[in-house]
């Protein structure tokens, strides 16, 4: 079905509306909890084809909020990285980049700093996806304690919302009520292409700010519990 864009003002609206008025999470079972980030890595946030200043700008968000979570006993913390082959068949749609030992694939120095980082769980993907030929859900179904998943990092519309929708559908799937998947606006985000320079370069168009409000209510529709920011309990 070819559609029809001429109708999308009003929505364009209400969705403005709606990321405004978001609410805050609180993170209040830090024993039930994992964080997850998501791709923070040098390749994407300040070296490299792929990088944008749009996802360097969430580093120190993204700090504190583990920072945060680290104090308050949260202690399922997962960075999950794009580590592909020089010969990834990724690379067939997007340029080669977070090669396996390069300094692309590195996590930020921000992150590398934290002084609980030696004890953070590292997951290398090959894939926009940090679920399949990981071992990632087989490892959340070990530990049905955890019920609470905050994910951050990017990109909202790309690895962000393929692993919200992986854990939302996985949990519909089972039958598992009582999952919460969230995703704070203010620690997530995506890189911006306009039109003319996609022109330019002969790739396609990626307006950041409407792919990224898109992609968010897309996750809110489907359960995941889009949200301003994650508080947590002094």
């Amino acid at each position: 079905m070819k559609p029809n864009l001429e109708s999308s003002q009003e929505y364009l609206s209400w969705l403005e509306n709606w990321l405004e008025n978001l609410p805050p999470w609180t993170l209040s079972e830090p024993e039930h909890s994992a964080v997850l980030v998501v791709d923070m890595t040098n390749g994407f946030c300040n070296e490299g084809v792929l990088s944008s200043p749009r996802v360097n700008a969430i580093v120190p968000s993204i700090v504190h909020l583990l920072k945060t979570a680290w104090e308050s006993g949260v202690r399922e913390i997962y960075l999950l990285n794009d580590t592909h082959e020089p010969d990834a068949v990724e690379f067939g749609a997007f340029p080669p980049h977070c090669v396996r030992g390069s300094r692309e694939a590195m996590p930020v120095e921000e992150i590398q700093a934290l002084s609980f980082f030696t004890q953070i769980k590292k997951i290398e993907k090959n894939s926009l996806s940090s679920t399949i030929e990981t071992g990632l859900l087989e490892n959340f179904k070990a530990k049905p304690d955890l019920t609470h998943f905050v994910i951050v990092g990017n990109c909202t519309d790309l690895c962000v919302y393929q692993m919200a929708m992986a854990l939302r559908l996985d949990a519909n799937a089972r039958q598992i009520h009582d999952r919460s998947v969230v995703v704070p606006v203010d620690c997530v985000a995506t890189y911006d292409t306009p039109l003319e320079v996609a022109r330019t370069i002969g790739a396609h168009p990626h307006p950041g700010d409407l792919i990224h409000a898109i992609f968010l209510q897309h996750m809110a529709l489907n359960g995941v519990e889009v949200v301003d920011r994650v508080d947590f309990n002094s």
